[in-house]
């Protein structure tokens, strides 16, 4: 599985730490930056990239870190094919994959422990999309939406 990893300056910490966790799960990882900690940078200019290869599926998943998770979610979520979801306990880590095909999770790098990433990670990850007939019905209205 390839995935994607970006941050700003208020998730660069913890991508510095998720990014080696992902690599010694056996993940081929592509980090869309920061590459050094800025606190001026804007959260678009590497969510934005990111996203638009998770789109174009470039990758099979992506993860998206800024101080609360909630500016990469909103940038994220502007373009077309990115179902993205700040994420912050285990249970819609997982189903957010398994009932809405979710492609991109979001973390805020000042709210959310370290621990606490790798297990929202892993269930991320882990979890696949079910194809249920209600699910695609669901996200076939949301596909309209993004036209």
């Amino acid at each position: 599985m390839k995935i994607a990893i970006a941050a700003d300056h208020g998730g660069y910490e913890l991508k510095q730490i998720i990014h080696p966790f992902l690599l010694s799960l056996g993940y081929e990882v592509k980090d869309f930056g920061a590459f050094e900690l800025d606190n001026a940078d804007d959260y678009p200019d590497f969510i934005v990239p990111m996203a638009r290869a998770i789109a174009a599926k470039e990758f099979d998943r992506a993860i998206a870190i800024c101080g609360s998770g909630v500016g990469a979610s909103v940038a994220a979520n502007k373009i077309t094919g990115v179902r993205a979801a700040l994420i912050n306990e285990h249970f819609s880590a997982h189903q957010g994959v398994e009932d809405d095909n979710l492609n991109m999770l979001c973390l805020g790098g000042r709210v959310t422990g370290y621990m606490a990433a790798q297990e929202l990670i892993v269930a991320f990850l882990n979890a696949r999309f079910t194809g249920a007939e209600r699910h695609l019905r669901r996200l076939q209205k949301v596909h309209l939406l993004e036209k």
